[in-house]
Parts: C-alpha cells; sequence; structure tokens
C-alpha cells in the first residue's frame, strides 16, 4: 500500500511539472554520473526562479546548460532536504549550448530540495528566450 501511495505522489509530481512548466522534476537514478534534474524558460526580465526537485539525493556538484539564447545568471541559492542552503553568486553571461561552470555542494554527498536563480534571458536579435537545464552529479552511489 505504501508503495502504492509512493508511486501515486511521484505520478501526480509529474503530471505538475509537466503543467508548471517543468519547474518540479523527480529524480530516480541512482547511476553515477550527470542527471538533468530540472528545465526552465528564462524570461527577458531579471527574475527569481525557482526549480523544486523531488528524489535528489546524494549530489556532490551541480551545473547549468543554457539552449536558445544567452542569458545573465546573477546569483543562485541551493536549498538541502537538511534545510540548511548554500548561495553561490555567478556574475556571469552563458551563451547558448554553452554549460556554466561546475558548482561543489557543501559538504559531500547533497539531497536537494530546490534551486533559486537571479536570472533573465539578455536580449537578441531573434527574440528567442533562454531555455536553463540543470544537471546534478551522482557520485559513488555504488557504494551505498
Amino acid at each position: 500500500m505504501k508503495k502504492f501511495l509512493m508511486v501515486s505522489l511521484l505520478a501526480i509530481a509529474g503530471l505538475t511539472s509537466t503543467v508548471n512548466a517543468q519547474k518540479t522534476r523527480i529524480v530516480i537514478s541512482d547511476k553515477n554520473g550527470w542527471h538533468k534534474i530540472g528545465r526552465m524558460v528564462v524570461d527577458f526580465q531579471k527574475e527569481r526562479d525557482v526549480i523544486n526537485i523531488i528524489g535528489s539525493n546524494g549530489f556532490s556538484a551541480i551545473k547549468f546548460q543554457v539552449q536558445n539564447a544567452p542569458i545573465d545568471l546573477r546569483e543562485i541559492v541551493i536549498y538541502y532536504a537538511g534545510g540548511d542552503s548554500q548561495k553561490v553568486g555567478i556574475n556571469s553571461t552563458i551563451k547558448p549550448e554553452g554549460y556554466s561552470r561546475v558548482i561543489d555542494l557543501d559538504g559531500r554527498e547533497r539531497n536537494l530540495k530546490k534551486i533559486a536563480f537571479v536570472y533573465k534571458t539578455v536580449s537578441n536579435n531573434n527574440d528567442k528566450k533562454a531555455r536553463l537545464q540543470v544537471w546534478g552529479l551522482k557520485a559513488d552511489t555504488d557504494k551505498k
């Protein structure tokens, strides 16, 4: 019964994430390597946006990939499942099809709750909005 309830909740969260422009992501893989843990569309106005993450345990680092248009990424705040947070100043422009630097998470491996962004799409000739993907690095999962 508990397993059925958990699967149902995850399914509902998955449907909600589709409706809310992919601002909630469920991560179920325990394999080592980089996993996509979120994505969103970035407006042209400076904004604060949040990606909620469900089931994201054991990450040691994150990075961001930008598509379609450059973004001006000012800062992020990483919220951990334990209640603490990590503020990271980025202060750079990330070009389309480019990646941010890799950001090591405080502690060895952490469970993520959400990530807040302060950013905007940089004006461009095509008036395209940027798309941002968040990637998390799982390491040493075979040792658990």
